[in-house]
């Protein structure tokens, strides 16, 4: 007896397959950007089977691959988006050109550094941002201006700021020369600029901003601007829940040096 081929909701088969999460793939079914079997997809409970052919803005989307993930160490100057309006460079085009599909678990900003990971599961990404997790990011924060020990501290109870509310931030001194001063800010979940406006909430401003760990991954010794796999055992470790998919045979739209559309 034949067995049918496995379907599933076309939206989560797009974020398994890096193109983005599922809400931003739900967005781009909105915008008519998919296509399945060459007809436009209209609603995003379309179910999707191995042997369909879906495309995003024309272009034919490679089946989901097993998971992977990888930690890239960000320089700044770089904008974690597939498209920037402004014409800025993104991570995604200074990749590697053997590089799968990838999306980022969250972001740094333009002027931020340090740890950022990378998947080609969207499911992945939307599951390791949540703050269900409770998984701490640990930064290295160089500002400018007088540090108030005390504020820092304080600071452990949640803040408000501009109106804004914030969630609890550990917040130490590392050292201080004059009027700039290292600190070590970890948080369990963040707003868009978070550590920058609460620090200028403190009257700091932040002259750099470097991610050192997010939830068990490290940034450690990896060089500005390298990246490396994480093993599939320890992403089995550290991911116990991680969905484990069979490799597929690869496409012609594998490996391209292309950034993964996405509804930013």
């Amino acid at each position: 007896m034949t067995q049918e081929p496995r379907a599933e909701r076309i939206a989560k088969w797009l974020a398994r397959s890096g193109v983005a999460s599922r809400r931003d793939a739900e967005r781009m079914i909105e915008e008519g950007r998919i296509r399945l079997n060459g007809q436009p997809v209209t609603h995003p409970a379309t179910f999707v089977s191995d042997n369909d052919i879906v495309q995003v803005n024309g272009e034919p989307v490679a089946p989901p691959q097993r998971t992977r993930l990888w930690r890239y160490h960000k320089p700044d100057g770089l904008v974690t988006t597939h498209r920037d309006p402004e014409g800025r460079r993104t991570v995604f085009s200074a990749l590697p050109e053997d590089m799968p599909r990838v999306i980022s678990v969250g972001r740094l900003d333009l002027n931020s550094e340090g740890l950022l990971l990378l998947t080609n599961d969207g499911e992945l990404a939307r599951r390791l941002e949540l703050p269900s997790n409770g998984w701490l990011r640990r930064y290295r924060v160089r500002v400018f201006g007088v540090v108030d020990e005390a504020r820092l501290a304080a600071l452990a109870n949640g803040s408000v700021f501009d109106g804004v509310r914030y969630g609890p931030i550990t917040a130490e001194l590392d050292s201080s020369k004059g009027d700039n001063a290292w600190l070590t800010v970890s948080l369990r979940e963040g707003k868009n600029r978070e550590i920058r406006k609460v620090m200028s909430g403190l009257n700091l401003h932040v002259s750099r901003l470097i991610r050192t760990s997010y939830g068990p991954f490290q940034l450690g010794v990896l060089p500005r601007g390298a990246l490396e796999e994480v093993s599939p055992r320890v992403l089995r470790d550290q991911l116990p829940k991680a969905e484990e998919r069979p490799a597929k045979p690869r496409t012609r739209t594998e490996g391209q040096n292309r950034p993964a559309p996405s509804g930013d």
